[in-house]
C-alpha cells in the first residue's frame, strides 16, 4: 500500500516537533505535522518558557530587599508596568515559535497549521476537508488544565490564560496545591497582586519529598501569599464587577480574578480515537508500551497525552526514542524512573530526583543524609530563608537513591546532580568528590553522618523463629 507519508505527527508540541525532526531531517523519512494553535506547544507558548521569565520578573521585591541588607540605602523595585513586559514576552514567544517551524521545514517536514483527527489507523483528516494517509501516525497532542467541576466554574480561569491578560488583577485567588499553583501565586505575589492560594492538603506540593514540602509550603506565607490549607472552593458566583467565592469552611470573599491550577488531563477528547480501537485509561490518556506504541500497531504517541511523566524533556526523550526507533534503524526505549524535576518558587526553588524519603522508607532500609541551614548570601542581609540538602542512602549497595534540595537554583543544582545519580553513583562517589567552597552545594559531598535512619521493622514471627 503506498501512503502520502511515512509519519504524521498531531501535535506541535516539544515531543511532536523533535520526533519529526529526527525522523525527516536525520533518518530520511517523509514526515507531515499538524498544529491547530501555535508552534511550540505547552511548554514553549503558555507554560515552562513564560513563566520562568515572569519568575524572574516577580522576583525584584526581594532582590530589592537583599540589596538594602548589603548597605544599597534606599533600594526598591519601583513600579511593575505589566504592559510593558507582556509586549517583550509576546515578541520573545513568536521569536521561539518561527524558530520552531523553520527548524520543521529545513528538515523537510511539510506542516499543516490546522486541527487534525484520525479517520482509521493510517488516515488523517484535516479541518479543511483534506486526508491524508501515512504508514505511521504520532499522536502528540499534549494536555489541557482541568476544571474542579463546581458550580460557576466558567467565571474562573485556567493556567493558560495568565499570559494572556490585558491587566494583572488586584485580588486573585489560585486554587490548587501542585507546581503549577505554586509558581503562578509565586509569580502574581512577586509583581504586586494581593494573592490568595487554597489548597485541599495540609502542605503544596504532594509528591514531593514531605520536608521540601513543609519547607515550601512555609516560603509560600513568608513571601506574601495568603496560603489557606485544607480548605477548597465550591461555588463561585458573579458578584458585581467581582466573583464571589464560597469555600468548604462556609467561608466566602471576593475576588478580581480566580484561577484554576488543579491539574491537567489528556487532550485525546475529539481527536478520532474512537475510530481506530486505540486504548484509553479511564483519565483519558493514551495507553502506550515501553516503544510509545498505541494498542494499534500503526499508531504511536509520547509526551503528556500518554500521562506518562508530564516534562517537556520527557516528551523530547520519547520523541526522539520513536523516530530512532521507527525510521533510525536503533531502538531506544526512555528510562521513567529516575528523573530529575524542579519547581521555580522564590527566593527558593524546590528539586528532586529519585526517590523521596517516604518512598525510600516503605522500599526498605535507607540512610537519610540531610542538613537544613540558613544560606549566607540571604543571611548576611538579614533572612531567616533556610536552604535543605538531602540524600537518600541504600544501606547495603551504597546506591544514592534519591536527592531533594530547597534552595537557590535547586533546579541548576539538581541538573547536575542528576547526572552521577542517573549513572548509579553511591555515596562514597559523593563522600570522593572535593568541595567548592563556599557553595550551599557543597554541603551535598560534605555530609559524613546520617541524620536519622529508616530500617524495616522484622515481623515478630520471623524474629522468633
Amino acid at each position: 500500500m503506498s501512503f502520502d507519508y511515512d509519519l504524521f505527527v498531531i501535535g506541535g508540541g516539544s515531543g511532536g516537533v523533535r520526533a519529526a525532526r529526527i525522523a525527516a531531517g536525520e533518518h530520511g523519512a517523509r514526515v507531515a505535522l499538524a498544529e491547530e494553535s501555535r508552534m511550540g506547544g505547552t511548554c514553549v507558548i503558555r507554560g515552562c518558557v513564560p513563566k520562568k521569565l515572569m519568575i524572574f520578573a516577580s522576583q525584584a521585591g526581594l532582590m530589592a530587599e537583599e540589596m538594602r541588607g548589603y548597605g544599597w540605602e534606599g533600594a526598591q523595585a519601583g513600579r511593575f508596568d505589566w504592559e510593558v513586559f507582556k509586549q517583550k514576552l509576546d515578541a520573545e514567544l513568536t521569536r521561539l515559535e518561527l524558530i520552531y517551524t523553520a527548524n520543521l521545514t529545513k528538515s523537510g517536514v511539510e506542516i499543516f497549521h490546522q486541527r487534525a483527527t484520525i479517520v482509521d489507523h493510517h488516515t488523517v483528516a484535516l479541518a479543511d476537508g483534506t486526508r491524508k494517509t501515512a504508514k505511521h501516525i504520532l499522536i502528540a497532542a499534549g494536555g489541557r488544565p482541568a476544571l474542579p467541576g463546581i458550580p460557576g466554574e466558567e467565571l474562573g480561569l485556567i493556567s493558560d490564560d495568565l499570559f494572556l491578560l490585558e491587566s494583572l488583577p488586584r485580588r486573585v485567588l489560585l486554587v490548587g496545591g501542585g507546581y503549577i499553583a505554586c509558581e503562578f501565586a509565586t509569580i502574581l505575589a512577586g509583581l504586586g497582586c494581593e494573592t490568595v492560594q487554597v489548597y485541599r492538603g495540609d502542605a503544596v506540593l504532594r509528591g514531593f519529598d514531605r520536608q521540601a514540602r513543609d519547607l515550601a509550603t512555609l516560603q509560600l506565607s513568608e513571601v506574601g501569599i495568603d496560603l489557606r490549607l485544607n480548605v477548597t472552593p465550591i461555588a463561585l458566583e458573579r458578584a458585581a464587577d467581582r466573583i464571589a467565592v464560597t469555600f468548604s469552611d462556609n467561608s466566602r470573599d471576593d475576588f478580581d480574578a480566580v484561577i484554576f491550577a488543579t491539574g491537567r488531563t489528556p487532550h485525546t477528547k475529539g481527536l478520532g480515537l474512537e475510530n481506530t480501537g486505540v486504548h484509553l485509561d479511564p483519565n483519558g490518556a493514551i495507553g502506550v508500551d515501553e516503544w510509545s506504541q498505541t494498542s494499534v500497531p500503526s499508531i504511536f504517541a509520547v509526551g503528556d497525552v500518554t500521562d506518562r511523566v508530564n516534562l517537556t524533556p520527557v516528551a523530547i526523550r520519547e520523541g526522539h526514542a520513536f523516530a530512532d526507533t521507527i525510521f533510525g534503524g536503533r531502538a531506544r526505549k526512555v528510562d521513567h524512573t529516575t528523573i530529575a524535576s524542579a519547581v521555580y518558587l522564590r527566593p527558593h526553588e524546590v528539586a528532586q530526583i529519585g526517590l523521596t524519603e517516604e518512598q525510600a522508607q516503605a522500599r526498605g532500609d535507607v540512610d537519610v543524609y540531610a542538613t537544613v541551614f540558613r544560606p549566607m548570601r540571604s543571611m548576611f542581609a538579614g533572612s531567616n530563608a533556610k536552604v535543605m540538602m538531602k540524600l537518600l542512602v541504600d544501606p547495603e549497595s551504597d546506591r544514592v537513591l534519591g536527592c531533594h534540595i530547597f534552595g537557590p537554583d535547586a533546579g541548576e543544582m539538581i541538573q547536575l546532580a542528576a547526572i552521577p545519580i542517573t549513572m548509579g553513583a553511591t555515596k562514597a562517589d559523593f563522600d570522593a568528590t572535593m568541595a567548592v567552597h563556599p557553595t550551599a552545594a557543597e554541603e551535598l559531598v560534605t555530609m559524613r553522618q546520617p541524620a536519622r535512619r529508616h530500617r524495616r521493622a522484622i515481623p515478630a514471627q520471623a524474629a522468633t523463629a
